[in-house]
Parts: C-alpha cells; sequence; structure tokens
C-alpha cells in the first residue's frame, strides 16, 4: 500500500519554500514536489488560484486534500510535537518572536535585492530604493549576528540550546545575502551558523542534491 502523499507546489528559486524543503529533511519527512514557473506565469493562473486564493508558494497539500499556504504555517504544522516546536510557552513565543522579525524586516529586503540585483538584474532600481533596502537588510543581519553572539559558537536563535523553526526561518535568506549584494562574512557569527545549520542530517539545497547552485539566479 502506498503511503499517504504530503505535496509540496514550490519554485525553484523561493526562499520561503525552501524552508518547507529544509524543514521536510531535517524531519525526515517525504514531500512530492509540484515545481512551479514564476518565469511562465505559472502563479497567476486560474488553476493555481483554485489551490492558494494568494497565489503564491509554499503551499502545502496534504493527503485528505487539505491545504496550508504561507511558509510560517507550513513550518508551526510540520514542527508541532518535534523538538523544532518547543514545549515551553515562553520558548514558544520567543521562536514567534524572530519568525515575526524574519517575515517583516529580514526577509523583505533581503529578497528585493536578490530579485533585482541576481535574479531580474535589467529590472529598474532607483538608487535610493536600493539604499534603503540594503540599509534595513544590514540592519537585520546585525541583529541576527548579535543575537548569534550571544548565544555562543553552538547556540541557536531561539530555544533552549537546540535549533528550532526559528532557524530554519531565517536561513534561506542569510544564506542568499551575497546575491542580495551585502557582505556576509563580515557578519561573523551568522556564517558561523549557517555553516553549523548545513552540517545538520537532512539538511537540503535549493537545487536538490547540488549546494554548489545555491546562489544560482535561473530556472535550470
Amino acid at each position: 500500500m502506498n503511503a499517504p502523499v504530503i505535496r509540496l507546489y514550490d519554485t525553484q528559486r523561493s526562499g520561503n519554500a525552501w524552508k518547507i524543503r529544509i524543514m521536510a529533511g531535517l524531519l525526515g519527512q517525504p514531500l512530492e514536489r509540484r515545481t512551479l514557473s514564476i518565469d511562465r506565469g505559472d502563479l497567476g493562473t486560474p488553476a493555481f488560484a483554485k489551490l492558494n486564493r494568494f497565489r503564491q508558494v509554499p503551499l502545502l497539500e496534504l493527503p485528505d486534500g487539505s491545504a496550508i499556504p504561507e511558509s510560517m504555517a507550513i513550518l508551526f504544522f510540520l514542527s508541532a510535537g518535534t523538538p523544532w516546536w518547543p514545549a515551553d510557552r515562553l520558548e514558544q513565543a520567543e521562536v514567534m518572536s524572530w519568525l515575526s522579525f524574519e517575515q517583516s524586516r529580514h526577509m523583505p529586503p533581503l529578497a528585493q535585492l536578490r530579485l533585482h540585483l541576481a535574479i531580474h538584474p535589467d529590472w529598474p532600481l532607483a538608487a535610493e530604493q536600493r539604499a534603503t533596502w540594503q540599509r534595513q537588510a544590514e540592519e537585520a543581519l546585525s541583529i541576527l549576528n548579535t543575537r548569534l553572539l550571544e548565544s555562543g559558537s553552538e547556540g541557536w536563535v531561539a530555544g533552549a540550546g537546540q535549533p528550532s523553526i526559528a532557524d530554519v526561518a531565517l536561513y534561506p535568506y542569510s544564506r542568499l545575502a551575497r546575491m542580495a549584494g551585502l557582505d556576509l562574512p563580515r557578519f561573523e557569527a551568522v556564517s558561523d551558523w549557517i555553516g553549523r545549520f548545513e552540517a545538520l542530517p537532512g539538511y537540503q539545497p535549493l537545487f536538490p542534491g547540488r549546494p554548489d547552485l545555491n546562489e544560482h539566479a535561473e530556472e535550470i
């Protein structure tokens, strides 16, 4: 008998969808990928809108047909009842605070800079807007770097000395900061944390089996 299939709708270069593949890999949870193309306009089709009213990835489809959109909701769903989601309420709140930080202050400037500078360098980008995003991105990485310095050389973003979904959420766009024009080695604690994260059993690179392509800018 075939095992029930959990299906992930993603795109090749989506940092938010990468979070879900990483989480599933770390948990040993098989996923069936349905990889869409932003370049072809797949996310704007009526067929995809029926699956996800928000018309964006990631989307997790469960064996019973239920669907969960949004990376933070999916991370919580997958991690609940595992060590990646702490049992202590105060630790849960700490994880949630970092998830909020990632979505509101960390991911937006890093994702926009990567999009404009690496993936679509032909798109117009005003110097003032680029400077604003760069300042915001550097500030976000500085906050993360300070936190990781506080937690020590073997510490993680939140929780009691072990990684959580806060680490999963913050990893992709931190890892891709060079594509956003940021000097990642300047944030030494972030760079060390990235190395430790990628050494975790079950880690998944952006392009399956090809960690050397993590910073690749084109669909392949």
